[in-house]
Formats: structure tokens, C-alpha cells, sequence
């Protein structure tokens, strides 16, 4: 399984699932991170967390530990 903290900068991704439960998962769907959708990975803090990523046309920072229940296939071109 490929996750999105995983992924490499600079690329854009699409995303496969979601995981977790409860609030974790809630939150990152309410974020717009939702099945089908295509993230660009924009940079990651020098200590590797947290991640910046583009999604929907907005920026957001997400912590390594979300990134890791974010599945995705793989780059979109």
C-alpha cells in the first residue's frame, strides 16, 4: 500500500482511500481529501513533518502521522 507520505515532492498523486476512523477520518474528508482526488505535493518541513500538499486548489498542511492514512495510486500526469 502506498501512502501519501511516501510520495515524492513535486508530484501529483490521486487518492485511492482513505483510512482510519472516527473524527481522523472525518476530518480529512471534511479537508476535501476525498477518493479521486488529485494532491500535489508541494514540500515537506526540514524535520519532515508537517507536509504542505495542494488539493482542490487550496494549501494545507497535514501532519506525516494523517499522511500515512491517506492511500493513493500513483502519479497523475
Amino acid at each position: 500500500m502506498r501512502t501519501l507520505n511516501n510520495a515524492e515532492i513535486g508530484t501529483v498523486v490521486s487518492v485511492k482511500k482513505v483510512h482510519g476512523t472516527g473524527p481522523i477520518k472525518k476530518r480529512l474528508l471534511d479537508m476535501g481529501i476525498t477518493k479521486g482526488s488529485d494532491i500535489y505535493l508541494k514540500k515537506v518541513a526540514p524535520l519532515g513533518d508537517p507536509m504542505e500538499i495542494n488539493i482542490r486548489n487550496y494549501d494545507l498542511s497535514i501532519r506525516k502521522a494523517d499522511a500515512e492514512l491517506i492511500e493513493i495510486l500513483q502519479e497523475v500526469d
